[in-house]
């Protein structure tokens, strides 16, 4: 099982980590949510919990609980910008199917 991130992605993540001052990674989740029943959720971490798995890139740690795992393995987090919108994306393997808006998903 495997999650990995792009250039684009570890870069802001780094950039963020700085300004925040503290931090060893993010926390890559997903919770139930929205119309298709999955939302991915993102947050800073200081402390990986002992049953996470740590996934590493260069310096930067993804960190995935036991149970998200199973929904974002294969998956790439990616970091884009177009115009004035910015903002993380999943090429995720494991959906089925999403939401209208896209801010939820099915596996």
């Amino acid at each position: 099982m495997a999650i990995t991130m792009t250039e684009a992605a570890q870069a802001h993540i780094r950039s963020q980590l700085a300004k925040r001052g503290k931090g060893i990674g993010i926390r890559v989740g997903v919770k139930t949510a929205g119309c298709s029943g999955l939302a991915y959720v993102l947050e800073f971490v200081d402390a990986a919990d002992a049953e996470d798995t740590v996934f590493e890139q260069g310096d930067i740690k993804l960190i995935v609980d036991p149970k998200s795992l199973v929904y974002l393995d294969g998956t790439q987090l990616d970091f884009v910008k177009e115009g004035l919108n910015e903002g993380f994306t999943f090429s995720n393997p494991n959906v089925k199917n999403e939401c209208g808006c896209g801010e939820s998903f099915h596996v």
